[in-house]
């Protein structure tokens, strides 16, 4: 859709209150009482001037007694008359111009007795000649016409606000007032009718506007006569109404009409004259006549420049419609510094509250998106949103527009989710405003179809296209550039579809139509050329698809620029049949290019927007990322510019929505504002309600206001995520798109890091719809020095069916096998990486996909050794994290250790003291320590009383926790380690408290963890879970299978995953509910922390997301700002678990390394006898810095 400016003044002329003059001399005394008198006189350059505008004036005096009632009466034909009225003080008491032109008119009671003065004045500076003054004794009709002025001056006033609603009853009172004074004939009647029509016309209220204009016209026509300026602005009037429903061809003859009557009675140098030329330049853009526009509406801008001045809001409105046009012609460099300055003109004109800045926020917004600049685009269309609606209702044609364009917005990010009931919304609102046969109809038709296209819904999108098309053609006719548009949209369903004999003539039409209605230099024309070379290179027609490409990257970066998602596009298009044709060094230069343009615009697009909308912009580019590893691999495998490129876009996009979504947060609390706190604190407390609702249960609730008020929440935390993206960007500077070589020279002599990916296998010589293979797995090896290096690792599944085996042997402590199946993977994935390594024992591991859930040190090597035995290894989202890695923030408090929860008491509220450092008080409630060596049967830190299985969507309520002793001997034994250390034990251990933390050295949380891995959606926010669908391998669901049937909407994995405190199994721990979700977890202050451990089941597992790592407490602690965490992998022992953390606080204490310590601690259990197998040592993995902990 096109943006609307607001065109044709069908609104009455504004009043321009005048400022009451100086003392002057008197001219003449009338005699007192209310006797009718007339005065004949004149104002010419003999009168005396206003200092404020120098306009003429006289003074004429009368003696009047308080309680009299008068009628005051000014006409001229030869200037434009004011009355003022002033009294015996010199106070003014009425003034008016009529409004009419020729007459002004002032109905009082007198409030005083004394001398009175009555102001004659010209409204406009320099004009003079004959008036006649009269007055009289007011009758009863007078101030019933006087009532129907002061109402008249007040819609005027609301509608010069934008609140043409408000004004409506009251026109309709003013109208009823005339009618029965001066009866059904009268032009005053009739100038009322077109003013009410007016306030109709701004609330798009188009059907009960037309029968108003049609009366108030043949009425004038009647009482006036055909020649008349009234006549003319009730025409032109009507060719607006006209030309807003798309009934073009009758509103161009209107507008006509008026402009050819005005030019004969008002001559050449008029502003209504700039207005009809204004408006037949808007009607000719509407119909895509863009040449024929142009000098139209420069004709109108220079006009009102003279008439009016500088400062007018018609001024502002000629500047915006001109580069409406300069937008809609593909010239945008002209377009925004017009658009601008009509902003700026209109907030000082205007206020900031008015539908003029609303249109115009709605026009630069475009214009911003055209241009691919969505970060700057989307805010202003939600302001321009949300003040439209404010100010004009919930249902007006121009709100309709923007919830269009604002939908089109989020096609364009790949947010299809949340545009869709957008569109349908604006749909519904425009059939019915509008009615069935109208251009916005077709428009919404289309572009619902191109959501559905995008989705590759092709049944769906091609009955709405046909629709749209067929409409467009009725009503637009053969030539008109949105006919041009469906042609296109068409053929491209026909295209992806592999329909390309009725894709191209469609195709060729669009084009042709576009080149003689837009000229060559116009960015839809280079659409029109990438599609038609994509269509050839579909077929295989190579020659004739390189030069459309070529002349379609030529327009685009001329008219967009080197930056605009479209130059990308074009790029990687031409790439792609570069590669197919082997021409692989053109290929890859290309796909640099294209890469590169897309890091540029996705780096400004991650800054702003909720987690969801981020994952959604990514999927839109996923398949240049398996692009360019896919050439590398499976075509270049020997070309180091081919691995550089796969590895650097590797770099730049894995675990990049991780990386933006902490960025966010972090920027916001490194630039706290008390405004900004309270978004944040509002945010933390709608995701507490949300947790809180769906593990209290539904209980007494009528279940469809259970679920609404879990899809309130969702949408208000998804809102509310979204406006703290948006604050943060203010604080944001711009970044370095990440290099190999910023990451290469963070990485230690002794270190090599392995990055592992999925991919998708591209075949562009295979048939259309096998051209994607089923995905594999491969790394990439970076070493301090050197190039990096590579291998394939081949086909995902057979790995993941043996991931999922090993999982189940890692879990039961007496399985047999585990050396085998352990064997059996590293075969298939470390054993081809290890001689990439060299002589590093050091590795810095980023996984992906499945690769995310095992412990990679208790895989087996061909000697039979575990590899922790050989390899330190820390695990990563992404090699990128060296670079974050750099920028360490101090902690604010001592380290924090909560233990020992009791699960069945409701929970306090007051902390303890600090624990010293050496002390050897614990802070319990009156229970002995338990000493190191003792080892009773402590159960496993699994959540529920009877552990955890695969639980449906009662899990939330049912969720029952049992007592785990090994935590209280833990804690006990771990404070002391530490100066001044605060424990948190039984009824302390609550949730309230670790919300409350402020960035400790140290969290060490002892407890049940729980992810609960497939439980239904209770209600879904405004836009579907993202998970299950980017969840492309599933996590472990039974012995070897990787991919079991799914259920198909999961709820939010963050909602899914947590960790039990005080009171939980009462749902009351202090003013919480026990339950810490990850979704909470996230929103804690751990900037500055330099360990978090979880000592607790399952808290390094989630959803999976490729690309992204897993959706679980682990990915929470990173955005909560945590440098480096200990998380476990399955359900794990108590006792062994203890025993494993009190050694590796002790081996930290020494200096080692925060993996190192890990390792050595696990080195020793795995020679132990009691602790040997790797249920025991292996579920804890560590990640993010490696590095020893700061004293």
């Amino acid at each position: 859709m096109t943006p609307s400016e607001s065109r044709g003044a069908i609104a009455p002329t504004p009043i321009v209150g005048q400022t009451d003059p100086n003392s002057s001399p008197q001219t003449e005394l009338a005699s007192g009482g209310v006797e009718s008198n007339t005065i004949n006189d004149r104002l010419d350059s003999n009168s005396d001037k206003l200092e404020d505008d120098n306009s003429y004036y006289k003074i004429h005096r009368f003696e009047g007694k308080a309680g009299e009632q008068i009628a005051i009466e000014l006409t001229s034909s030869e200037f434009e008359p004011y009355l003022i009225l002033l009294d015996p003080e010199g106070n003014s008491i009425g003034g008016d111009d009529g409004g009419s032109g020729s007459d002004a008119k002032i109905v009082v009671t007198l409030p005083s007795t004394g001398i009175y003065q009555i102001v004659v004045n010209a409204y406009e500076a320099g004009e003079s000649g004959n008036y006649t003054l009269s007055w009289r004794e007011a009758t009863e009709a007078d101030f019933k016409l006087a009532e129907a002025e002061q109402l008249n001056q007040q819609v005027l006033e609301l509608n010069n606000q934008g609140r043409s609603a408000d004004a409506i009853p009251l026109a309709k009172s003013a109208l009823a007032i005339l009618q029965q004074v001066l009866g059904e004939e009268h032009p005053d009647v009739a100038q009322n009718l077109n003013n009410l029509a007016a306030l109709y016309y701004n609330q798009g209220r188009y059907s009960e506007a037309e029968p108003l204009l049609r009366q108030a016209l043949e009425m004038n026509q009647r009482l006036l006569g055909e020649e008349h300026p009234n006549v003319a602005s009730t025409i032109n009037n009507l060719a607006a109404l006209y030309n807003n429903q798309g009934r073009y061809s009758e509103a161009e003859l209107l507008y006509r009409q008026s402009l050819e009557m005005r030019l004969r009675l008002l001559g050449d140098e008029h502003p209504d004259i700039a207005s009809t030329l204004n408006n037949l330049a808007g009607l000719y853009s509407s119909q895509g006549r863009y040449s024929e526009a142009e000098p139209f509406y420069r004709q109108a801008l220079e006009m009102r420049l003279r008439l009016l001045g500088d400062e007018h809001p018609d001024v502002a409105a000629a500047l915006s419609n001109l580069a409406l046009l300069y937008s809609s012609q593909g010239r945008y460099s002209e377009a925004e510094p017009l658009y601008r300055q009509a902003l700026e003109m209109r907030l000082r004109l205007l206020g900031e509250e008015h539908p003029d800045i609303a249109t115009n926020l709605n026009n630069l917004a475009l214009l911003y998106q055209r241009q691919g600049r969505y970060s700057e685009a989307e805010p202003l269309l939600r302001q321009s949103l949300e003040m439209s609606q404010r100010l004009l209702g919930e249902k007006h044609p121009d709100i309709a527009s923007t919830l269009n364009n604002l939908a089109y917005l989020y096609v364009l990010q790949g947010r299809y989710s949340e545009a869709e009931p957008l569109y349908r919304q604006a749909l519904e609102m425009r059939l019915r405003l509008l009615g069935e046969e109208h251009p916005d109809i077709a428009t919404n038709l289309n572009n619902l179809a191109g959501l559905y296209s995008s989705q590759g819904q092709y049944s769906k999108a091609e009955p709405l296209y046909r629709q749209a098309l067929e409409m467009r053609q009725r009503l637009l006719g053969d030539k008109h550039p949105d006919v041009a548009a469906s042609f296109n949209n068409l053929a491209f369903l026909y295209n992806s579809q592999g329909q390309y004999s009725k894709a191209e003539p469609l195709y060729r039409q669009a084009l042709e139509m576009r080149q003689r209605l837009l000229g060559d230099e116009h960015p839809d024309v280079a659409t029109s050329l990438n599609n038609l070379a994509f269509l050839y290179d579909s077929q295989g027609q190579y020659s004739e698809a390189e030069p459309l490409y070529r002349q379609a990257l030529e327009i685009f970066q001329r008219l967009l620029g080197d930056e605009h998602p479209d130059v990308a596009a074009t790029l990687n298009n031409l790439a792609l049949q570069y590669w197919e044709q082997s021409d692989l060094n053109r290929a890859i230069d290309l796909l640099n290019q294209g890469t590169n343009i897309e890091e540029y615009n996705l780096d400004k697009t991650l800054a702003i927007g909720s987690e969801r909308q981020k994952q959604d912009y990514m999927a839109t580019i996923s398949i240049s990322t398996d692009a360019t590893i896919s050439l590398h691999l499976q075509d270049a495998s020997n070309n180091p510019q081919a691995a550089r490129l796969a590895f650097t876009t590797l770099l730049r996009r894995k675990g990049r929505i991780l990386d933006a979504v902490t960025d966010n947060l972090q920027t916001l609390r490194q630039n706290l504002t008390p405004e900004n706190q309270e978004l944040l604190d509002k945010l933390a407390t709608k995701r507490s309600q949300l947790a809180a609702l769906l593990f209290r249960g539904i209980g007494d609730i009528p279940p469809q206001q259970y679920r609404q008020q879990i899809a309130t929440l969702k949408a208000q935390v998804n809102e509310l995520e979204n406006t703290l993206s948006f604050r943060s960007a203010e604080f944001r500077t711009a970044s370095q798109p990440v290099t190999i070589e910023a990451v290469q020279q963070l990485i230690p002599g002794d270190t090599a890091l392995v990055e592992l990916v999925l991919y998708y296998p591209v075949n562009l010589k295979a048939k259309p719809d096998e051209q994607v293979s089923e995905p594999h797995y491969a790394a990439y090896i970076l070493h301090s020095q050197g190039e990096p290096q590579w291998v394939d690792l081949g086909a995902a599944e057979p790995i993941n069916q043996l991931i999922t085996e090993f999982r189940t042997a890692l879990q039961n402590s007496s399985s047999p096998n585990i050396k085998t199946i352990a064997r059996q993977l590293d075969e298939q994935l470390m054993q081809p990486i290890r001689p990439l390594l060299g002589n590093n024992r050091n590795l810095l591991l980023s996984p992906d996909s499945q690769l995310n859930l095992i412990p990679f040190a208790a895989l087996v090597d061909e000697s039979d050794r575990y590899l922790l035995e050989n390899y330190n290894i820390t695990y990563l989202t992404s090699g990128r994290d060296l670079l974050k890695l750099e920028l360490s923030l101090p902690h604010r408090s001592q380290p924090l250790i909560v233990a020992n929860p009791d699960y069945s008491s409701p929970g306090e509220t007051s902390p303890p003291a600090p624990l010293l450092r050496g002390e050897g008080s614990i802070f319990t409630r009156g229970e002995e320590s338990v000493t190191e060596g003792s080892v009773p049967p402590f159960p496993r830190r699994e959540g529920g009383l009877g552990g955890l299985g695969n639980r449906r969507s009662n899990d939330f309520t049912n969720l029952q926790f049992g007592p785990l002793p090994g935590t209280k001997q833990e804690a006990q034994a771990i404070a002391p380690m530490f100066l001044g250390a605060q424990l948190l034990t039984e009824s302390l251990a609550t949730e309230n408290a670790i919300k409350q933390v402020q960035s400790p050295s140290i969290l060490h949380i002892a407890t049940h963890g729980f992810f609960l891995k497939d439980i239904e959606q209770v209600a879904a926010p405004d836009y579907t879970n993202p998970f299950s669908s980017r969840a492309n391998i599933g996590v472990e669901y039974g012995s070897g299978k990787s991919s079991p049937t799914k259920i198909t909407n999961l709820e939010n994995p963050l909602l899914r995953s947590g960790l039990a405190l005080a009171g939980i199994n009462l749902r009351q721990s202090g003013t919480e509910d026990g339950v810490l979700t990850a979704l909470e977890t996230a929103g804690l202050n751990l900037s500055g922390t330099k360990l978090v451990v979880l000592s607790a089941c399952e808290t390094g597992v989630g959803d999976i997301a490729n690309g992204e790592g897993v959706y679980g407490l682990r990915r929470a602690l990173v955005m909560a700002g945590a440098e480096s965490q200990l998380f476990s992998l399955w359900k794990v022992d108590d006792t062994g678990t203890k025993d494993l953390m009190v050694k590796y606080y002790q081996r930290l204490l020494k200096n080692e390394g925060r993996s190192q310590a890990l390792r050595q601690t696990q080195l020793e259990m795995l020679r132990s006898q009691n602790y040997q197998h790797p249920y025991y040592w292996a579920a804890f993995i560590p990640s993010g810095d490696w590095k020893p902990m700061p004293s």
